[in-house]
């Protein structure tokens, strides 16, 4: 498991570090995006056999830091287990329509009737693409591992996948 875990971070770690490149060129294809609500739904703990659904909610920040836009959360799985958390992503746009975005957050966690990843602290490390529509609002898919880093000698981690719309702040409030 430790091992698949390990493969896993390491892919997601090299295909970011190949695609930081390429973003950096492309920043500017990103036009000073707005602040986005993003919700949607997906796919608990994929890769074992405590599989539930997942909703979540996120705020993502118009800010930026560096290359690095912050981002705040929650997630619910269908066995009342919790996260909240928040974090950073960084967007590598490929072309004007389609975004990749690594992303990590630390946040706290309650496994409520679901799976016990060890510890109340965890970490979320994750991949997301998605497509860019003209009013910026974005469709996207995510891949995500929820683990505690080896605080605890239990840590099973876990593999969550996601769908999702980013809805721009601004859109909220235009008359």
């Amino acid at each position: 498991m430790l091992k698949r875990v390990m493969i896993m971070r390491g892919a997601a770690f090299a295909l970011a570090a190949l695609l930081f490149g390429a973003g950096i060129a492309s920043t500017a294809q990103a036009g000073g995006d707005p602040a986005f609500i993003r919700f949607g739904a997906g796919y608990y703990d994929i890769n074992d056999d405590e599989d539930a659904g997942e909703f979540h909610l996120e705020y993502i920040s118009d800010l930026d830091w560096w290359i690095f836009t912050p981002m705040v959360g929650v997630m619910a799985t269908t066995d009342a287990a919790a996260y909240v958390y928040a974090g950073i992503r960084a967007d590598i746009y490929l072309g004007r329509r389609w975004v990749i975005t690594p992303q990590f957050a630390p946040g706290l966690y309650h496994d409520g009737d679901g799976k016990d990843l060890g510890h109340i602290i965890e970490f979320r490390s994750g991949l997301e693409v998605a497509y860019r529509f003209d009013d910026r609002s974005r469709l996207g898919l995510t891949l995500y591992h929820l683990s505690n880093a080896s605080l605890d000698d239990n840590n099973p981690g876990t593999e969550v996948v996601t769908l999702h719309y980013s809805l721009p702040m601004n859109s909220l409030f235009n008359d």
